[in-house]
């Protein structure tokens, strides 16, 4: 079952009735792992599990779920921020899925986008931040995706919450979404509603109440994933009014594919055919071959896909093709809350100048 279909099973969209016994099996595991890691925050709560701070300022981006909840634009916009105010800083990243000496989709856009920041790729959060403050000198630490990884301290955490999914269907791993208890959110500072223009505002008014029933004091922004532009193989900007010309086959290995898919129909644009891959899928050469069969086959003009996809992809394109490729440009653009978010991270980084 690919991961797309897993999503809709979770929802209960495509369950059959032989399938009730093993749904039951996967309830039973997320309780639990529900438990263990229920057990986890509690030591940490408690300083039974230590925490190891450094000499800059951390702020943790991250999520409750897994899958696309908008963490990488997130730290993007907070990176471009930070170059606004003259800020040396860091990102630490696991690098999930990262070999040697390469690049996994995530740090090499963080790369390509906040070109300023010395990024360390180390799936140990603390020996990554003491490598970046002793070699790189930085003033200020971004953690990607590090909500779960309580070993190192931080001074400021963000969680990203996807309006189109925002608590996991309400279930732990592996029968949810949920990689930890709604209720850890009494421990962040600010939780960003990404998406929050792809539900009706009833909707996003019971997040934002689920939100504040476990922490009154957090504090909230709203942000909507805005497409800007494509950017070709051969280096050229196409606006969204040029694409809507063009046949396009659409190809994707994200954390929601739906969410991606849906915006580009309501771009207008002429989607042709499309292919969808699980989060973080691999590209092979093969992979790519076949997508330039499928698309040669419905007559596309254009490959379409993320910036996460381009970084692996574009290694096996030919510099001749009668295909063009190219990946679509994402920012987010925030409605409200982000003077709020600069207010934090002022503070943040006031306070530990200060100490």
């Amino acid at each position: 079952m690919d991961q797309n279909a897993y999503r809709r099973w979770m929802a209960g969209q495509e369950q059959k009735a032989w399938q009730t016994p093993l749904f039951a099996m996967l309830r039973l595991i997320s309780v639990g792992y529900g438990l263990a890691i229920r057990f986890r925050n509690w030591l940490y709560d408690r300083g039974w599990l230590p925490t190891y701070r450094v000499d800059v300022p951390v702020i943790c981006i991250g999520n409750l779920t897994t899958g696309g909840t908008g963490k990488t634009p997130l730290v993007i916009r907070l990176c471009r921020y930070l170059d606004s105010r003259s800020i040396r800083y860091g990102i630490l990243t696991r690098g999930y899925r990262s070999q040697e000496g390469k690049l996994s989709d995530e740090p090499a856009v963080l790369l390509k986008s906040c070109p300023e920041a010395k990024i360390v790729v180390n799936p140990d959060r603390v020996a990554g931040a003491r490598l970046a403050v002793e070699q790189h000198k930085v003033e200020i630490l971004i953690m990607d995706d590090g909500f779960q990884h309580r070993r190192l301290a931080r001074d400021l955490d963000i969680v990203a919450i996807d309006a189109t999914c925002p608590f996991g269907y309400g279930r732990m791993l592996p029968a949810g979404l949920l990689r930890e208890p709604v209720s850890s959110l009494r421990r962040a500072d600010a939780a960003v509603i990404t998406r929050y223009d792809r539900v009706p505002s009833d909707a996003t008014d019971k997040i934002v109440e689920q939100i504040r029933s476990e922490n009154p004091d957090i504090a909230i922004a709203r942000a909507i994933h805005k497409h800007t532009h494509a950017c070709t193989l051969h280096g050229e900007t196409l606006s969204l009014e040029e694409l809507a010309s063009l046949s396009i086959f659409v190809f994707c290995g994200i954390g929601n594919p739906e969410a991606f898919l849906s915006r580009l129909v309501e771009y207008g644009l002429k989607i042709v055919g499309s292919q969808i891959y699980n989060d973080h899928h691999e590209y092979t050469r093969r992979d790519f071959e076949q997508l330039l069969t499928e698309a040669r086959e419905t007559k596309a003009d254009l490959l379409l896909c993320t910036q996460k996809d381009w970084h692996k992809v574009g290694v096996f394109s030919p510099k001749e093709m009668d295909i063009n490729l190219a990946y679509l440009a994402l920012e987010l653009d925030f409605l409200e809350g982000w003077d709020t978010i600069e207010a934090l991270v002022d503070a943040v980084v006031g306070k530990r100048r200060d100490e």
